[in-house]
C-alpha cells in the first residue's frame, strides 16, 4: 500500500488559517495544540523595490494525515478546508511528482 503524503503549494497561501481550525476540530486539540499551523514570513523589501511575503502552511508532529478521515475515502481535514487549494493529498510519488513540476515554493509533508 503506497504512503500518503501533502503537497503544499505555499505561494499562493492567503494565511486564512482555515486548515489550523478544521485540523483542531477534526483532531479534538486544545487551544494551545496544532496538527498544522500557518507562519507568516513577514513582509520585507528587497535591495530591488521588490517585495516578499509569505504564509507557510506547516504541519506537527501531531499531525496523523485524518487516519479516520482518509480510511473512510475522505479527505484530510485541512486539505477539504484550504480556501486556496494550497494542501493536496495523495501518494508521496503523486506529492513528489508535484513538487519536482513546482520547483520552490512548495513542499511535502509525511508524517
Amino acid at each position: 500500500m503506497a504512503q500518503n503524503a501533502i503537497y503544499i503549494n505555499y505561494e499562493f497561501c492567503s494565511g486564512c488559517h482555515s486548515c489550523e481550525i478544521a485540523c483542531r476540530n477534526e483532531l479534538e486539540l486544545s487551544v494551545d495544540d496544532w496538527g498544522i499551523k500557518v507562519l507568516e514570513d513577514r513582509p520585507r523589501q528587497h535591495a530591488d523595490g521588490s517585495w516578499h511575503w509569505d504564509y507557510v502552511a506547516l504541519p506537527t508532529e501531531l499531525c496523523d494525515l485524518c487516519e479516520e478521515r482518509v480510511a473512510k475515502g475522505e479527505l484530510p481535514s485541512c486539505v477539504q478546508c484550504c480556501q486556496a487549494k494550497v494542501l493536496e493529498f495523495g501518494t508521496i510519488e503523486e506529492c513528489a511528482r508535484k513538487l519536482e513540476e513546482k520547483g520552490n515554493k512548495a513542499a511535502i509533508f509525511i508524517p
